[in-house]
């Protein structure tokens, strides 16, 4: 005997819960929440991640013999420049992947906007990765050689971040059922 079609519903959307966009928009909305806040604290408490970046670009808790310090930017507005920088990076970061968490939600209803969605999250996590995998563990880790540092070392909470963003982005081009292989399930896209 088949089963009514209104007791079906609540069990397929709890299925539909379990789905590759669905888990592509909460982790993407996820990362967006995080660097949002990050870029807050940042704005809102300028003064302690300043004082982060001054002592990791002028080099002046590394090693004592480093031969390296010839690397070290002394220049006050130089650092308060590449802080702000950050802060910008961040902010901008939040904002894509908030527009890409939005453009998720909407494409559960609408299947011919997940390719649009995950180009928005691609860019924003590829903007974490970039500022974080090249900005504090390429140049802020060995340029500057903050792994030295006891008291100013950011290397653990960079690649926390460059390993959640690398995750989401890689569930995101996951291919499934709903999203296709990658691009190839966007019809403007030819396929490879």
């Amino acid at each position: 005997m088949p089963i009514p079609a209104e007791k079906t519903r609540p069990a397929e959307r709890m299925l539909a819960a379990g789905t590759l966009p669905v888990a592509a928009m909460l982790l993407t909305g996820t990362v967006a929440l995080y660097i949002a806040l990050v870029a807050f604290g940042n704005i809102t408490d300028f003064g302690t991640n300043q004082q982060f970046v001054r002592h990791v670009l002028s080099m002046d808790t590394t090693f004592k013999d480093n031969g390296l310090k010839w690397r070290a930017v002394e220049s006050t507005g130089l650092q308060d420049a590449a802080y702000v920088g950050i802060i910008a990076w961040e902010t901008l970061a939040a904002l894509v992947l908030g527009t890409s968490t939005v453009l998720w939600a909407r494409a559960l209803r609408r299947p011919q906007g997940l390719p649009r969605a995950r180009r928005a999250g691609s860019i924003g996590l590829l903007m974490i990765l970039l500022l974080f995998g090249v900005g504090f563990i390429g140049i802020g880790g060995e340029w500057f050689a903050m792994w030295q540092s006891e008291a100013w070392n950011g290397l653990d909470a960079a690649t926390r971040v460059v390993t959640l963003a690398g995750i989401v982005l890689i569930v995101t081009h996951l291919p499934s059922a709903t999203t296709g292989a990658g691009e190839a399930a966007d019809p403007k896209t030819p396929a490879p």
